[in-house]
């Protein structure tokens, strides 16, 4: 019987995509990092809207928006800075940016 050659995700993304520092790599782990940060994101209105027994029907109201985007916006699609301070103003809480060592109130 043959011996099965097992390859890591590593060794996968090297062949397919370039070895990291290359630009094509670069791009695709960019945009992994940025799917990862829109997530948890998404998950953090998720939770904070329930913690405050909230439906998504009810959020959507207080946003201004559709349950529909509301949906989108807990699974992590695309959340613009907009959204996502309108999001956590309707649920009551303050959100900042941090930039380097300033620190911006988004109202």
């Amino acid at each position: 019987m043959a011996q099965m050659k097992v390859t890591t995700f590593e060794e996968l993304k090297d062949r397919h995509l370039g070895k990291i520092g290359t630009p094509e790599r670069d791009a695709y782990e960019a945009e992994v990092r940025e799917a990862i940060q829109s997530y948890h994101i998404g998950e953090a209105i998720k939770a904070a809207r329930k913690e405050r027994n909230m439906t998504q029907d009810q959020l959507a109201e207080l946003m201004g928006v559709k349950k529909a985007q509301v949906s989108r916006i807990e699974r992590g699609y695309n959340p613009t800075i907009n959204t996502i301070t309108r999001a956590f103003k309707a649920l009551g809480i303050a959100v900042s940016l941090n930039c380097g060592n300033m620190q911006i109130a988004l109202d």
